[in-house]
């Protein structure tokens, strides 16, 4: 009995820290609001992110920053949010 009062909490854990997709579609023009094209270099397409947004509401990408001459790899993290999108870079 006492098992599955661990059981319950555990479940609510885990699926609170999974990604849902966001309430309404994000649009390329939030996309490109965020500026990301311009501060960094990523390989994916802008249609390619919006899917991943839309499908998971969040998206990783390998990226670095737009700086000339230097090389700066960083993870690029955008969350779709209901308030917009998040933009978080880390270093790889």
């Amino acid at each position: 009995m006492r098992k599955v009062f661990w059981i319950l909490p555990l479940l609510l854990l885990v699926f609170a820290a999974c990604s849902l997709p966001p309430d309404k579609p994000v649009t390329r023009a939030e996309l490109m609001k965020t500026r990301i094209y311009n501060d960094y270099v990523i390989e994916e397409s802008p249609e390619q992110v919006l899917n991943a947004l839309n499908r998971d509401g969040e998206v990783v990408l390998k990226s670095k920053r737009n700086i000339p001459g230097k090389n700066y790899p960083v993870h690029l993290k955008i969350l779709a949010t209901s308030d917009g999108l998040e933009v978080v870079d880390y270093d790889r």
